[in-house]
């Protein structure tokens, strides 16, 4: 019983990177122009469209493309953006959905006339936090992770040095929806390419304290 119980810790312990295979993920709000080649998803963003509920503004949007696969537990996930942002407020990223009440959106925004990287927390009620970049980088990395109940979002120029933006609460044990977000709701669309998209398995925290705890000896 000691072996399997340490085997399954040292088995938690090494879970791989997988590329997610985008073939079998599935839409909502399909957009007209959308592909897959190279591992690569390419889309032309359904113009004015957007995810949003009330706060500030007063209406509610859930109309924007969201391609998606379903993930229980905990996870981190990452992508390469790079869009040809061209109106106020184009964005793309990743997105954790629950349901049309509850979601966390993190990505690039294109806002008065520079990029920044952008967070939408929805529980209910949206909230938006923006942090602009002093360049334009030719694309950008976005990661998030999920552990008990909150999900940590971060970005990076490099694919190695990651910078924490977000730290949000999502309910645990509790599966949801994670894939990848662009809208255009002031615009007229533009051309958004999604590449690498990954997603790599988190063993629970409490089952692995669990475990430890209760190993024979």
């Amino acid at each position: 019983m000691k072996r399997i119980i340490l085997g399954l810790l040292m088995l938690a312990g090494t879970q791989a990177v997988s590329a997610q295979t985008l073939e079998k993920m599935q839409w909502y709000n399909e957009p007209a122009s959308w592909k897959i080649n190279n591992k690569t998803l390419t889309m032309f963003v359904t113009p004015q469209t957007d995810y949003w509920r009330i706060s500030h503004y007063g209406f509610t949007v859930d109309d924007a493309p969201f391609y998606y696969t379903t993930y229980g537990g905990e996870f981190e996930v990452k992508v390469k953006l790079t869009g040809d942002y061209k109106a106020r407020f184009d964005q793309m990223g990743l997105m954790i959905r629950t349901d049309h009440q509850n979601y966390i959106k993190s990505g690039v925004e294109f806002v008065d006339g520079k990029l920044n990287v952008s967070t939408v927390v929805t529980h209910t009620s949206s909230d938006w936090s923006v942090n602009q970049l002093e360049k334009v980088p030719p694309f950008i990395w976005i990661k998030a992770v999920r552990r008990l109940d909150a999900i940590e979002f971060y970005y990076s120029l490099d694919d190695v040095n990651y910078i924490l933006t977000r730290n949000a609460p999502l309910a645990d044990n509790h599966p949801v929806m994670v894939g990848l977000m662009a809208a255009s709701p002031d615009g007229q669309g533009f051309e958004a390419k999604f590449e690498s998209f990954t997603v790599k398995h988190l063993p629970d925290q409490r089952r692995l304290q669990w475990l430890k705890a209760h190993a024979e000896k």
